[in-house]
């Protein structure tokens, strides 16, 4: 605190004054000291005095017994209330840049190049770093709910390829290689004709358990790799939960062939073992 009452932006008549009072020799706890530490806790049981009380400001020369200036005191008191204030600020200031530092690398709220929000309503999936969407929000892009804001809805379907034959949502495109997948969108990356709209890419196998979400990280790890931190071709990517096994009982119409084989079909254990050891 004394350093508050050197700085040039005070009056000298108010410096001065109390400078000269301050008879002892300077210690670690002079009286002076005490005071505005009074003056600021607030000692139980004793009134806290103003620092200014030792002076007489009208005049600019103290008074013989240091009558209490209630202006001194006043001006004091302002000025730590200023002081506290601008450490509020400063703390205020570094909370909110670890707040946007935070929103910044918050993936389930903001889309990959965090440039804003995820369109659709998301729900609960089984890997806790990507968004997955339910088979409702799926039909709902696919009926063109989303058409003023979506230009493009890339389905990937990472199944294989006897499984895509048996029976995918219309409109898919099979891509079950990492090599296809990344031919197919990094090469020659889609770009919306209409800068306010979006692309998304959703992602499912046939539980979206292990080779949707799979590809899904695949995509965003290669694309992060050919652009500039934090552009993105694609950053707004989606999973649909429970995949083709859950979408298909409830919604055949949107499907094509309307039929469903799963990866463990009888008669495609020859074409299951040939798919897996390509995609080693």
């Amino acid at each position: 605190c004394r350093q508050l009452f050197r700085s040039p932006s005070m009056p000298s008549s108010v410096i001065r004054p109390i400078l000269k009072r301050i008879e002892r020799p300077p210690d670690r706890d002079t009286p002076v000291k005490t005071k505005r530490r009074r003056s600021v806790a607030g000692t139980p049981g004793e009134a806290a005095e103003p620092v200014g009380d030792r002076e007489g400001v009208g005049g600019g020369h103290p008074s013989p017994r240091c009558a209490p200036d209630p202006r001194l005191g006043g001006f004091v008191v302002a000025l730590l209330l200023l002081l506290q204030k601008a450490r509020l600020l400063r703390s205020r200031s570094f909370c909110q840049e670890e707040i946007e530092n935070m929103l910044a690398n918050d993936q389930r709220e903001l889309i990959g190049d965090f440039s804003k929000a995820y369109l659709l309503q998301t729900v609960e999936g089984k890997h806790q770093d990507l968004k997955y969407i339910s088979p409702e929000m799926m039909v709902a892009v696919l009926s063109g709910q989303f058409s003023s804001l979506i230009e493009s809805c890339v389905i990937v379907d990472c199944r294989y390829p006897y499984e895509y034959e048996g029976g995918h949502i219309k409109g898919a495109i099979n891509l079950p290689m990492e090599q296809d997948v990344e031919e197919f969108l990094l090469k020659k990356p889609i770009v919306p004709f209409d800068a306010t709209k979006r692309v998304i890419v959703i992602f499912h196998c046939e539980f979206s358990s292990e080779r949707g979400p799979r590809m899904c990280r695949f995509v965003r790890e290669k694309d992060r790799a050919c652009n500039e931190y934090p552009h993105l071709h694609y950053p707004e990517l989606y999973v649909l939960k429970g995949g083709y096994r859950e979408f298909f009982p409830q919604y055949q119409a949107h499907c094509e062939p309307q039929d469903y084989r799963p990866m463990h079909h009888a008669d495609f254990k020859e074409d299951l073992r040939k798919c897996r050891l390509k995609s080693r």
